[in-house]
């Protein structure tokens, strides 16, 4: 018998539901360790660099990241650590980097929508950031960050003060990304598995304008097809959804990342 579309549609993931916060914390952290290994995966690894954190689900001023200089391809969820407003880590036996306690409890105290927040120094997000440019609609997938990223157009230096965190939460404003010149690139998502997938694509659509203005000219889509594509794409389901296959993937490659 023919499958029909509405069947098929009900085949397609959705965002689990929990009962309890651990379940659900568990998850986070389970996204969370998943988000590491890929950023590694893909190469956003610079020595030290680099963090990605998730709200606790209970304590909402607290966050679940990775320790301080343990690379992304080894971390595990057991290797995770809570850190507080105050940037103590109250579960976890290692240290947190200065600069993902700066940056993040700030993007979390300014966007209580946000669950996860995602930065690297990967390769063509920093190379793109020198710009100091917003991104263009050069493509269908660029056209997610259509209208929704930032630009943090200022260099002060390594990232070690709140008030510095305050700013980059300021000009992220209600986006999903924001640029940081010089710096590199931070995405946020309503789930960890939002945000990763945002970083992910904005550093390859980094890539692709930094190819193709190599090349020559780029054609921009217009302004009403752009936003047309961006509501289509850019979407928080469409964030969760992207990552599916490549927690699938990763999961299936290292097992051990749920230890």
């Amino acid at each position: 018998m023919a499958t029909t579309m509405e069947e098929m549609l009900q085949r397609v993931p959705r965002p689990p539901v929990f009962e309890t916060v651990e379940e659900e914390r568990l998850h986070r952290k389970q996204r969370l360790a998943a988000g590491f290994r890929l950023f590694s995966k893909f190469g956003f690894d610079e020595g030290i660099a680099g963090h990605i954190t998730a709200r606790d689900p209970e304590r909402l001023d607290h966050f679940w990241v990775n320790p301080f200089a343990m690379h992304f391809s080894q971390i595990r969820v057991s290797d995770l650590i809570l850190v507080n407003d105050k940037g103590e880590v109250v579960e976890g036996d290692r240290p947190v980097n200065v600069a993902a306690f700066a940056i993040h409890s700030q993007v979390h105290a300014a966007r209580p929508d946000v669950i996860a927040a995602g930065h690297s120094h990967s390769l063509h997000g920093k190379a793109w950031s020198s710009l100091g440019r917003l991104l263009d609609p050069l493509t269908q997938d660029a056209c997610a960050f259509h209208g929704d990223h930032g630009l943090f157009d200022d260099y002060t230096g390594v990232v070690v003060d709140v008030e510095e965190g305050k700013r980059i939460g300021a000009a992220l404003g209600g986006h999903k990304a924001v640029i940081l010149r010089n710096h590199g690139l931070l995405t946020v998502g309503h789930s960890v598995d939002e945000a990763v997938w945002w970083f992910i694509t904005m550093e390859r659509t980094c890539q692709a304008q930094l190819l193709a203005e190599a090349a020559g000219t780029p054609i921009l889509i217009d302004e009403a097809n752009a936003s047309l594509t961006a509501s289509q794409v850019g979407g928080h389901y469409l964030g969760w959804l992207n990552f599916q296959p490549l927690y699938d993937r990763i999961v299936r490659e290292q097992p051990d990342l749920l230890d």
